[in-house]
């Protein structure tokens, strides 16, 4: 066995403390456990280590062994705002690999798509690195596996063709899981609203529910929980919040929910026996799960003051308060499971507008926020009240456009002391270390 370890170890790069592997970091719990980050901004704001030109995007940096990796669309059409319409697209994703200390390219791997999806500035979906391998999943439903050393595809899908699936109005952005030897993602079709593929080969292991209609799919990521002695699958989907057998798609327990539009994003929140779930417009449930069998029962559902109507950001747990943003903008505490909501404020974005979004991580006993509007914040919350202890304006330009106002609608990257961040012209890192 320790023969095997060693070997393992020599074959493939190492994921440090330090990195940023996929979405919300190591834990997928939007924790940064770096230590020796800054207390206060430095004059002028943080320092730009290095930058990158891309093109067009919502999908988040990972960072992992050296190397920092993104996604982008390349294309010569008009991006329009919303393009509610559908408008057809014509260009190519791309998927760069850079060097985390430099910005310089290591590599840089692209495949031609077209877009019929709203919102198509390029792809949502941050990519996820295991070993010495990159996963990746464009908005039309091109999932990839690439080798890091080379660059080279090792595998590919299709998930829209091979699933016959309905492409969701804002595209496939569900962020993929590695779980062991398995990739799961939301695929769509009949018979395969989730898919677990063997991460090696791509070969399908199994597939799971449906969802024919296009707001049938989500957005969602899976997340995977233990408890009652079983791991559980979790999918919050338009029409329910379901449990699975990571192992085999086996349905443990279903409980209804209804989302506005398909629009259900976050992936649910675990805080004693309880799972929280909630989307736009006050869409909203609270399931209780049974400690002696994979079962639940709804305790609430669609209170109006209840709970966080979350949307672009996923919110957070510490202690028995949840902190996120509503879909109307504003920040808010709320105690869980009653849903008690404890304060709000627009103190972040600023006044609130509809979808306003600043991404948050913790680190220590403060929060990071990274704004909408290219603003990065340091504060403390507490079930009291929101601390803000300094502010850097500005610090990348937003290049997106949303309900008539300019934004930066993409999740930082936060490893080796720095903030990695895209707009729509170039991937940035900033020095945080103090």
């Amino acid at each position: 066995m320790t023969r095997w370890i060693l070997l393992a170890l020599l074959a493939t790069p190492a994921v440090r403390a330090d990195d940023w592997p996929h979405w919300m970091g190591p834990k997928r719990d939007n924790v940064w456990r770096e230590d020796g980050i800054v207390e206060r901004f430095p004059a002028g704001g943080p320092k730009k280590a290095w930058s990158f030109p891309i093109a067009g995007g919502y999908a988040g940096p990972a960072v992992a062994a050296g190397k920092v990796f993104i996604t982008d669309y390349l294309t010569k059409d008009k991006v329009e705002e919303g393009n509610w319409d559908l408008k057809e697209m014509t260009g190519v994703e791309r998927v760069f690999c850079v060097e985390a200390e430099t910005g310089k390219e290591v590599w840089k791997y692209e495949y031609p798509v077209k877009y019929k999806i709203s919102y198509p500035a390029g792809p949502r979906c941050t990519p996820a690195v295991d070993g010495d391998k990159v996963y990746t999943l464009g908005a039309m439903g091109d999932l990839i596996c690439l080798d890091i050393p080379t660059g080279k595809a090792v595998w590919k899908k299709q998930l829209k063709d091979e699933y016959k699936a309905k492409v969701a109005i804002w595209g496939y952005a569900a962020h993929p899981l590695i779980d062991g030897d398995k990739l799961i993602t939301l695929a769509g079709g009949d018979g395969s609203h989730i898919v677990a593929l063997d991460k090696t080969t791509g070969k399908e292991l199994w597939r799971s529910q449906s969802a024919v209609e296009s707001d049938d799919v989500g957005y969602a990521p899976p997340s995977i929980i233990e408890f009652a002695g079983k791991r559980q699958l979790l999918m919050a989907g338009p029409k329910a919040l379901k449990s699975l057998n990571p192992e085999t798609g086996e349905l443990y327990w279903s409980q209804k929910y209804t989302a506005d539009n398909g629009s259900i994003i976050m992936t649910p929140v675990l805080t004693g026996d309880f799972l929280y779930v909630g989307g736009w417009k006050n869409k909203n449930l609270l399931v209780k799960l049974e400690k002696d069998k994979p079962a639940a029962s709804t305790e609430w559902k669609d209170k109006k003051d209840l709970g966080i109507g979350a949307l672009n950001v996923q919110p957070m747990l510490d202690g028995s308060t949840m902190y996120g943003f509503d879909h109307d903008g504003l920040l808010m505490a709320c105690e869980l499971p009653s849903g008690k909501r404890l304060w709000e404020t627009d103190a972040v974005v600023g006044a609130a507008k509809n979808s306003d979004t600043a991404f948050m991580v913790k680190n220590g006993d403060r929060y990071f926020f990274f704004t909408e509007r290219g603003d990065l914040v340091i504060a403390k919350l507490s079930p009291e009240k929101y601390e803000e202890i300094d502010r850097a304006k500005a610090i990348i330009e937003p290049t997106g456009v949303a309900f008539g106002r300019k934004v930066v609608w993409s999740a930082p990257a936060f490893a080796g002391k720095k903030m990695i961040v895209r707009n729509d012209k170039e991937l940035v890192s900033f020095d945080l270390a103090k």
